[in-house]
């Protein structure tokens, strides 16, 4: 019985959640779109004033106006979890522009964000608003106006209590409709964008090439750094615990015969030694692979990691597969590297954790209300979180302006 309750629990608020997502993102796909009908706009003044020579002066601005809103466009998604991978930057003459693909693309993606997609973000933002209009009516009708309507529809005039309770049930369905219908409404204005402003087959692929050389660079030296750091924890640590062992039991065996109480003492400091180098080789063991992902998961242990910050920290994990072991290594070396930094560097007084996977992508942030002002070339860590997260074709962005907050942004596939 509990466990149903739990994941009916579960599902209502993944079902609030998604809502409340899709929500934001078609209204920010609403922004886009009212943007669009003024590119658009300005445009048609283009194309319509061009024989008469002064569309030909217009035709630069409206193209560097469309490429800057569909480069506007392709981040908004991102942060919304959907990678649109971008296309070579489109040219800006008119007669380079007419021929080129990317351009074309871009119009027809234009065309239909700014009649469909400014649809659907209209109705993103009314729907929510008349269903609280509607819900709440019970609550203020008294203090409106006698003849106003009672429905956000314009229908009915509410007299009675009633009446009143009866645009409660209208209100009740638009949530009805918000919860159901809006994530498919957020992938229906999304999708145009998905198809036409993504890199084409035509694109060219030296830019990919070129990416992945330096993808698999960063990923030798971060190999190269993790021997070296493994090295040195072993030979510093293990090894040296473990000469002191052999060391200690030698001088034990001469002291033997001779002095029982100072081998017994001399035992004990061994006995002590081997603890230590054991405590050492575990420690390195952990660092090669945490145990605690394969017993908890990745929740669990970046639930732990948590615990152990200096500074208090909110963790919110919402992973409903596991990804591969290497993915989730990466993201749990990231979020401690990144919590040790805030604990050490940022006097920070709060700290947070999000961890989401979408579309075949994990996405950490990792937040804090710190001084800010952290610098990659100032040996912070973040040079070695950035060339891990790239070991595994992710992207890191960091946020840091001086006074704070900071913000730590990776994305990694979810390969399994």
């Amino acid at each position: 019985m509990t466990t149903a309750v739990t994941s009916v629990r579960e599902a209502a608020v993944r079902t609030l959640r998604d809502a409340g997502a899709a929500t934001g993102q078609l209204v920010g796909g609403l922004g886009t779109a009212t943007s669009g009908l003024g590119v658009l706009a300005l445009l048609a003044v283009a194309a319509v004033t061009a024989p008469a020579g002064v569309g030909l002066l217009l035709a630069p601005t409206a193209l560097r106006a469309l490429h800057a809103l569909a480069r506007h466009e392709r981040e908004r998604l991102s942060r919304h979890g959907l990678d649109v991978v971008p296309p070579d930057p489109p040219p800006t003459r008119l007669r380079t522009a007419l021929a080129d693909p990317t351009t074309r693309r871009e119009l027809s993606w234009l065309l239909r964000h700014a009649t469909w997609g400014f649809l659907l973000g209209l109705l993103g933002l009314l729907l929510p608003l008349c269903a609280v209009r509607d819900t709440t009516f019970p609550l203020w009708w008294r203090l409106s106006p006698e003849e106003a309507t009672t429905t956000s529809v314009g229908v009915g005039t509410a007299h009675t209590w009633l009446d009143a309770l009866a645009a409660t049930l209208l209100g009740v369905g638009w949530i009805a409709i918000v919860l159901g219908l809006g994530p498919g409404m957020a992938r229906l204005q999304a999708d145009p964008a998905r198809r036409l402003l993504a890199a084409g087959p035509e694109a060219d692929l030296s830019l990919r090439v070129a990416e992945l050389t330096a993808t698999r660079a960063a990923a030798l030296d971060a190999h190269a750094t993790e021997l070296r750091r493994i090295e040195r924890s072993l030979h510093d640590g293990a090894q040296n615990r473990l000469v002191s062992v052999t060391v200690l039991l030698g001088a034990a065996r001469r002291m033997a015969a001779r002095d029982p109480a100072g081998a017994d003492a001399l035992l004990e400091r061994a006995q002590t030694a081997a603890e230590q180098a054991l405590a050492e080789l575990r420690s390195v063991a952990r660092g090669i692979l945490p145990q605690v992902l394969a017993d908890r998961g990745l929740a669990g242990a970046l639930s732990g990691l948590a615990a152990d910050c200096g500074v208090p920290c909110r963790v919110e994990t919402d992973v409903p597969e596991r990804c591969a072991a290497s993915v989730e290594a990466t993201a749990y070396f990231v979020v401690a590297e990144a919590l040790t930094n805030i604990a050490k560097h940022s006097g920070a007084e709060l700290a947070s954790v999000t961890v989401r996977a979408r579309g075949g992508r994990l996405r950490l942030l990792i937040e804090d209300d710190g001084r800010g002002g952290a610098d990659e070339d100032a040996g912070s860590g973040l040079t070695g979180i950035r060339r891990r997260v790239a070991a595994l074709d992710g992207t890191l962005r960091v946020t840091s302006p001086p006074g704070g907050p900071t913000a730590l942004e990776a994305d990694l596939p979810c390969g399994r």
